[in-house]
């Protein structure tokens, strides 16, 4: 087998054993989380025989094995049961019914801001890189380290408060629903957008400057420069093409932190999506939600992750071409 072909295997099968262990890991917590379902809806004077009623109603009197097992069976097959909310009526409440409708705001969000961060910061960080140490790239440094320093919700609710409460360019409130127009969701989402755009320039930029610069540093670029070979061309034809792999790396990290990440900024500007619902799931207790909504963002940042060890293993010239 060829070591290229074995290695993504080998990554492959270390990618879903992790998911496994992150789906016990997130059920295990929830279980542990104070209060239940039926605490929450009943209230505080619900006697004990009427809250032991309500758990037998919706099944949570199984043991935690049974319903675990049951659980991620369902999810195997693409179902992820039904919520709380929707139970002991007459009709249930699918929770991928629930999820997808705030799956696609959190992804269109993501990608939205993902076409502007992703070129932007690559432009930053190479131009940094070749510019080390000049008034440029030291006013990119400043910039990017003010803004990962800043919590997010802080330049969430300072965006707000000039672009929408001041000046009145933006809604302050992104909310949007099935019947909202492609335009018109791009504009209610612009605020959030800009918001995560920071973060993610900042994190890519700096991480894309320190890779270019480490390979700028290596032997056979001083090779190319004592050869006479023209900076640019040097960098095009030998540092690019491996700094790909690093460059892969920040994308898919960051990507990842694109779909994880959101949830302060979904809250803040109470934008429907699946962090908003997330939120207000753990608030209500609605653990199928929960879980569901934990479970995506794990499978979706394992995913990216591994997307970037393998494009950091199919570039690599020594597993390319072994001896």
């Amino acid at each position: 087998m060829h070591p290229v072909l074995k290695t993504v295997l080998q990554r492959l099968g270390l990618g879903l054993l992790t998911l496994f262990v992150v789906s016990v890991l997130i059920f295990s917590s929830l279980e542990l989380l104070p209060g239940g379902f039926a605490e929450a809806i009943l209230g505080q004077g619900a006697t004990p025989e009427t809250v032991a009623a309500f758990n037998r109603e919706i099944g949570l009197d199984r043991p935690a094995t049974t319903r675990y097992l049951e659980w991620i069976g369902g999810v195997l097959t693409g179902d992820f049961g039904y919520s709380y909310a929707g139970r002991g009526g007459s009709i249930k409440q699918s929770v991928t019914d629930l999820i997808a409708p705030r799956l696609y705001n959190t992804f269109f969000l993501a990608i939205m801001t993902a076409i502007v961060a992703v070129p932007l910061s690559l432009i930053l960080g190479i131009l940094a890189a070749l510019y080390r140490n000049s008034w440029y790239d030291r006013i990119v440094n400043s910039t990017t380290l003010t803004t990962i320093a800043t919590p997010e919700f802080f330049i969430a609710y300072l965006l707000m408060y000039f672009f929408a409460i001041q000046n009145k360019w933006f809604y302050s409130l992104s909310t949007v629903s099935d019947s909202t127009g492609f335009i018109e969701h791009i504009y209610r989402a612009a605020l959030p957008a800009i918001t995560l755009t920071l973060v993610i320039v900042a994190h890519m930029m700096r991480m894309t400057r320190a890779a270019l610069i480490n390979l700028l540093a290596s032997p056979y670029m001083e090779m190319a420069q004592l050869k006479g070979t023209p900076r640019r061309e040097a960098i095009v034809k030998h540092a690019l093409p491996n700094a790909w792999a690093p460059i892969a790396t920040v994308i898919a990290f960051n990507l990842a932190y694109l779909v994880v990440g959101v949830v302060v900024v979904e809250v803040v500007f109470v934008y429907p999506g699946i962090g908003q619902l997330m939120v207000d799931s753990v608030s209500s207790r609605n653990m199928p939600v929960v879980q569901a909504c934990a479970l995506i963002f794990a499978a979706t940042y394992i995913l990216l992750n591994l997307l970037a060890d393998i494009i950091s293993i199919v570039t690599n010239p020594r597993l390319l071409h072994p001896k």
